[in-house]
């Protein structure tokens, strides 16, 4: 499974990026692709009320992974580590970041700090081949 971030949802939908359309067409065909609580919600809160039946419906498809006690505890452990570190990261991408690790997966996204997570072994980034 490759859990897809936000921000590639959002460059899908725009359909500017044909390189991007079609490698997530590809995963969704090969049904390949999870949503983490998260990114549902963020995706819904960011639609217009026209967008958002249709949305709904096209996410909806897609098996969907929610916090645990683990996901939160593994969050704590990530932020101390990432402390000590120097980092910081925003709390729903630490809670996006810890359902993905905890599944074993990967995840797709345009945000960097994803790839430093990455750098500190919290998950793995899927790259697009």
């Amino acid at each position: 499974m490759i859990f897809i971030d936000t921000s590639v949802w959002i460059d899908f939908f725009k359909g500017k990026d044909t390189s991007l359309v079609n490698h997530l067409r590809n995963l969704l065909d090969q049904g390949c692709v999870a949503l983490a609580m998260p990114v549902w919600i963020e995706l819904l809160s960011g639609a217009t009320n026209t967008d958002l039946g249709r949305l709904r419906r096209v996410l909806s498809a897609l098996p969907r992974y929610y916090p645990k006690d683990l996901t939160w505890s593994t969050v704590e452990k990530w932020i101390e580590k990432a402390a000590v570190a120097g980092q910081r990261f925003a709390a729903v991408d630490l809670l996006i970041g810890a359902i993905v690790a905890e599944h074993g997966s990967q995840i797709w996204s345009l945000d960097r700090d994803f790839y430093r997570m990455k750098t500190l072994k919290f998950l793995e980034v899927f790259t697009p081949k």
